[in-house]
């Protein structure tokens, strides 16, 4: 992982703007300059872990952490506004895919991969509760993060409710859905993929316009989140490719 350590450097990255997935600050440490990076660490919603200084010497690389280290991403990350005008950019109806809760960066990296191979313009993740763009997905990404920008964001549902407004009709993978072959998936879209266990969480799954199943046989029921998103996100591909 991308770390930081030490005062000076972590409040300097936060105030260079550079994200900052996780701070760990050194438990019954509050004076003035640990005040003062908590404080940015607010303004963006880091999330932050109050730990044992046995814990910092730990994770430490440097030996001097100060009480502070931030985990920092290895990739910057886009804006929705971004995606938009990617989408905008190449003519056609933006296809944009939304990650509720994938924990896994392995997951995160291949479904990022094959978003980019599938022709989508963006993916969106949110900032709590599921991973970022850690070393591992960046890597699992297979160089896919340089075509495909991913945004964060706090609310997923409120995000989702917001494009709508903007023309975007949203599907939500899920076993108990109608099978995807049977849904028009042409238009503007966002594609909603949940984590293998809990699947898409059922505040964002009440957003959706509609559920998409796929068709399976067999002694499993459920596919790999990567494999379901992968599935899904061909459909499309096909439907969007048939003329007429």
């Amino acid at each position: 992982m991308n770390r930081i350590e030490g005062r000076n450097a972590v409040l300097e990255a936060f105030r260079s703007g550079r994200t900052v997935d996780k701070l760990f600050v050194q438990e019954h440490l509050g004076d003035g300059p640990v005040r003062t990076i908590l404080r940015e660490a607010g303004k963006q919603d880091t999330i932050v872990n109050f730990v044992t200084k046995e814990r910092l010497d730990e994770m430490s690389e440097s030996g001097r952490h100060q009480g502070v280290i931030a985990q920092v991403t290895a990739y910057e990350y886009a804006s929705l506004e971004d995606i938009l005008q990617k989408a905008e950019a190449s003519g056609e109806p933006p296809l944009i895919v939304f990650l509720d809760g994938i924990e896994d960066p392995h997951n995160l990296g291949a479904i990022i991969r094959t978003a980019c191979l599938a022709g989508a313009h963006g993916v969106v993740i949110p900032k709590h509760h599921a991973s970022g763009l850690t070393p591992t997905a960046v890597k699992a990404s297979a160089g896919a993060l340089h075509y495909v920008p991913v945004a964060k964001v706090t609310n997923m549902g409120r995000t989702i409710d917001d494009l709508k407004k903007r023309g975007l009709w949203f599907v939500c993978a899920d076993m108990g859905g109608k099978e995807m072959y049977d849904l028009d998936l042409k238009g503007p879209l966002g594609l909603v993929v949940g984590s293998e266990g809990a699947g898409v969480s059922r505040l964002v799954r009440e957003k959706c316009d509609f559920t998409a199943s796929i068709p399976m046989s067999g002694a499993i029921d459920s596919l790999n989140a990567s494999v379901a998103a992968g599935v899904l996100l061909y459909e499309i591909v096909r439907q969007r490719r048939v003329k007429g």
